[in-house]
C-alpha cells in the first residue's frame, strides 16, 4: 500500500486519471519501442559546436506531436529540437530532445520542467522524441500530468540517443548537463517563447531511475553550469547514486542487463576504458544486440546473467573503470535549490539503501531535502506512486511556499 499526502487527495480528478493511465502505459508500452536502429560515428567537437555557440543554443527544430498513448490527443504544441550541450569530458556536443507546451492561450511566463526519463535503451529509436508522436514513450503519461497543470516540459534524449554516437548511458555529468541545456534550449525556442517559456520562467527539474541520476546531477551542477536558470527545486526518485553498489546488487539478478548497458555507456564516454577487451563471445553478442534494441527486450535478454558470463575479466575490478564509475557518484555536492527525493523500500533494481545514503550525504552538506520513502514500492511502483507527490511538491516551489525539509 502506498500512503498519500493531503496534496494527493486534493489533486484534480484529471491528474489522478493520468496517474492511473500511466500504470497502463507502463504495462502496455514496453513492447512498442523496440525497433532496431543503426548507430553512427560520433561527430568531432568542432563539428558539434562553433566557438561562439553556447550550451543550450538550438541547432535546429521542427514541429512534432505529443501523444501519451497511440492516437491519444492532447491540448499541447510540441517541437523536436537538436541543441548544444557538453560531454562528460567537457567537449561540446549536440543532443536532441522535445519541448511540449500546453495549447491554452497563455503567453506570460509559465513554469518549465526539464524532465529526465528513465532507462529506454541504447538504440536511436528508443529516444523519447522518437516515441512521442507515436504514443509509445512510456513516461509520456507521467509527463502529461505536468502539462495538465499548465507547465511546459523539456525532455532531453540524452547524449547519443537520436544523434550520432553511442548513448553515454549512466554517465552522470553528461546526463545532468543535457538536462540543464534542454531547459536553456526551451527558453530559446521561438514558438515556446510565444507560449510563455522565457528566461523568467521558474524551472523545475524532474526524473526517476536513470532520470533520477540525470536530474540529481542537474541539481548538483546547476550553480556552476547553468546558474541563470531560475531553478526552484528538483524532484528525483529511484536514484542510482552509487553505480558500483548498483552493479554489485544487480549482478546475477533481474536487472543484470542494465550492468552491460551501463558498461557500454561508460565506454562510449571514455573510450580508453576499452570494454571490448573484457568481453567474451557471448558478451560481444549481447552488446551488439543491446545497441540495436530498447530496454524491454534488452532487459529480458540480460536478466539474471552474471558479469562473469559475458566477460573474460571483470572490468569493474579494474582501477580505471572504478575511477570513471566513481566520477558519476552523487552526494558529493550540495544542490543549491530544494530537493524532493523518493525511493521505493522494495526497489529490486536500485537498492533502497543507495537512496537513503544519498539523502544522508545531501543533508550532511546542508541541502534542503524532503525525503519520501514509498512503503512496499518496487521500481515501477515507485515511479508511478511518486509522480503526483513529486509534482505537488514542485507546484509548491513554483508558488513560493516554504519548504518542509526532513533531514532531521
Amino acid at each position: 500500500m502506498v500512503h498519500t499526502t493531503p496534496h494527493d487527495r486534493r489533486a484534480p480528478r484529471a491528474l489522478r486519471t493520468t496517474a492511473l493511465a500511466a500504470a497502463t502505459a507502463l504495462a502496455l508500452s514496453l513492447g512498442l519501442t523496440n525497433a532496431a536502429a543503426t548507430t553512427h560515428p560520433a561527430p568531432s567537437a568542432q563539428a558539434a559546436q562553433a566557438d561562439h555557440a553556447r550550451p543550450g543554443d538550438i541547432v535546429k527544430s521542427s514541429p512534432t506531436s505529443f501523444h501519451p498513448l497511440p492516437g491519444q490527443p492532447t491540448r499541447t504544441r510540441a517541437w523536436h529540437m537538436e541543441y548544444r550541450s557538453t560531454s562528460a569530458g567537457g567537449a561540446p556536443n549536440v543532443v536532441s530532445g522535445t519541448v511540449i507546451v500546453p495549447d491554452d492561450g497563455r503567453t506570460g511566463p509559465r513554469p518549465l520542467v526539464t524532465y529526465a526519463v528513465g532507462t529506454v535503451g541504447l538504440a536511436d529509436t528508443c529516444a523519447p522524441s522518437a516515441g512521442f508522436p507515436k504514443g509509445t514513450t512510456v513516461e509520456a503519461n507521467l509527463i502529461q500530468q505536468l502539462t495538465a497543470r499548465g507547465w511546459a516540459v523539456a525532455v532531453t534524449d540524452y547524449e547519443g540517443l537520436g544523434t550520432p554516437g553511442d548513448h553515454t548511458y549512466t554517465v552522470g555529468r553528461a546526463e545532468g548537463q543535457a538536462v540543464l541545456d534542454a531547459a536553456r534550449a526551451a527558453q530559446r525556442l521561438p514558438g515556446a517563447a510565444q507560449a510563455g517559456v522565457t528566461a523568467d520562467s521558474p524551472v523545475g527539474i524532474m526524473g526517476y531511475s536513470q532520470g533520477g541520476q540525470a536530474s540529481s546531477w542537474a541539481a548538483e551542477l546547476h550553480a556552476a553550469y547553468a546558474p541563470e536558470l531560475k531553478v526552484r527545486g528538483t524532484a528525483t526518485g529511484g536514484v542510482p547514486a552509487d553505480l558500483l553498489k548498483v552493479a554489485d546488487f544487480n549482478d546475477g539478478n533481474v536487472g543484470a542487463g542494465l550492468i552491460l548497458m551501463a558498461a557500454v555507456g561508460q565506454d562510449a564516454a571514455f573510450p580508453e576504458l576499452d570494454l571490448a577487451k573484457y568481453l567474451n563471445a557471448k558478451g560481444r553478442h549481447y552488446v551488439d544486440f543491446m545497441r540495436k534494441n530498447c530496454v524491454a527486450i534488452d532487459g529480458i535478454a540480460g536478466a539474471f546473467k552474471k558479469i562473469s558470463d559475458v566477460t573474460v575479466k571483470n572490468p569493474l575490478h579494474e582501477a580505471d573503470w572504478q575511477r570513471r564509475l566513481r566520477e558519476s557518484d552523487l552526494g558529493t555536492r550540495k544542490p543549491d535549490a530544494p530537493v524532493f527525493l523518493y525511493h521505493g523500500t522494495l526497489d529490486e533494481l536500485i537498492p533502497y539503501g543507495v537512496g537513503k545514503r544519498l539523502r544522508a550525504d545531501w543533508c550532511a552538506r546542508g541541502a534542503d531535502v524532503r525525503w519520501n520513502a514509498i512503503p512496499l514500492g518496487e521500481h515501477v511502483v515507485g515511479a508511478i506512486a511518486g509522480a503526483v507527490p513529486a509534482a505537488n511538491w514542485l507546484a509548491d516551489r513554483f508558488a513560493g511556499k516554504p519548504t518542509d525539509s526532513n533531514c532531521r
